[in-house]
C-alpha cells in the first residue's frame, strides 16, 4: 500500500487519474484491452473529470464495470449511480467504451447480481477506482463487511451512517428517501484487481482514513482491507490526511 498526499482535491484527482490512465494504456498495449471498475460519489468528481481527458487511451478497448448501485432507485433519480456515470463519464468520453456494465438495482436484484457475476467471472480487472466512506466502507460494503464471500456482486444492507453520508452530500432530501439496500461489488472482488486507485478527499473522511490505513484490518473498518493489497495506492488531500501519524 502506498499513500500519496496532495494539497488540493483537484491535484488529488489529477494524480489518481494519471495513475489509472497509465495502467489502462499499459494493459491495452500488452493485451489489447483494459478492464476497469469505476466508483461514484463526491470523492470521484475530480478523478473522473481528469480521466475523461487523459490522452492516448483507446477507450474502445476498455470494458468498464460499475462498483455499486442502490436497490429500487430509478435511473432518473438524481442519486442514481447509473445516471451519475452516464452523465459524468460515459457520455463525455471522446470515443465509446467497448462495454459499460452498469448495475440495474430495479427489478430482480438476485438475477442482476447473477448477470454481473457471469460477466466479470473470467475477466482480470486492471484497475479499480474506489473511495472510502465516512463509516469506513469500501464500495457499499458497510461494517461489518463480508470479507469471505467469493461472489463478485451481492445485495447489501446500508447502515445509518452510510445513509446519512448520502444525505449529507446532497443526493437525497431526507434520510427516509435513502434506500436501505444496494447491489455492491464485494470486498474479495475488489481485492482481485491488479491495482487499486483509492481517492479520498475532504476532512469529513479523515477519521475513516486513519482507521482504514493505520488501524487493524477488520470487517468493522471494511476499507482497512486495502492494507493487504500489494498494489493499492491511496490518494489523499491535506484535509483527509490530517489525522494520520507521520
Amino acid at each position: 500500500m502506498k499513500i500519496i498526499t496532495s494539497e488540493t482535491k483537484v491535484e488529488l484527482g489529477q494524480r489518481a487519474a494519471q495513475h489509472a490512465a497509465e495502467v489502462m494504456r499499459r494493459a491495452v498495449s500488452e493485451r489489447g484491452e483494459a478492464n476497469i471498475v469505476v466508483a461514484t460519489g463526491a470523492s470521484q468528481f475530480e478523478v473522473l473529470a481528469e480521466l475523461i481527458v487523459a490522452p492516448d487511451i483507446d477507450w474502445h478497448r476498455v470494458t468498464t464495470f460499475h462498483l455499486d448501485e442502490y436497490v429500487g432507485l430509478s435511473e432518473l433519480h438524481p442519486a442514481s449511480f447509473r445516471r451519475y456515470l452516464q452523465e459524468r463519464f460515459v457520455s463525455r468520453l471522446p470515443t465509446p467504451l467497448r462495454a459499460f456494465h452498469a448495475i440495474n438495482g430495479e427489478g430482480d436484484v438476485a438475477a442482476e447480481c447473477q448477470r454481473l457475476n457471469t460477466l466479470i467471472a473470467d475477466l482480470a480487472i486492471d484497475v479499480a477506482l474506489v473511495g472510502i466512506g465516512e463509516n469506513g466502507h469500501l464500495a457499499f460494503n458497510d461494517p461489518p463487511a463480508d470479507f469471505q464471500t467469493e461472489e463478485p456482486y451481492i445485495v447489501v444492507n446500508l447502515d445509518e451512517a452510510c445513509r446519512r453520508q448520502q444525505l449529507g452530500e446532497g443526493w437525497f432530501g431526507s434520510l427516509q428517501e435513502v434506500p436501505q439496500q444496494a447491489i455492491s461489488m464485494t470486498i474479495q472482488q475488489i481485492m482481485k484487481s491488479r491495482e487499486i486507485v483509492c481517492s479520498v478527499p475532504d476532512e469529513r473522511k479523515a477519521a475513516a482514513v486513519k482507521a482504514s490505513l493505520q488501524g487493524p484490518v477488520s470487517p468493522l473498518v471494511p476499507a482497512s482491507i486495502v492494507q493487504r493489497h500489494a498494489r493499492a495506492t491511496i490518494y489523499l488531500d491535506r484535509a483527509s490526511a490530517s489525522t494520520l501519524d507521520s
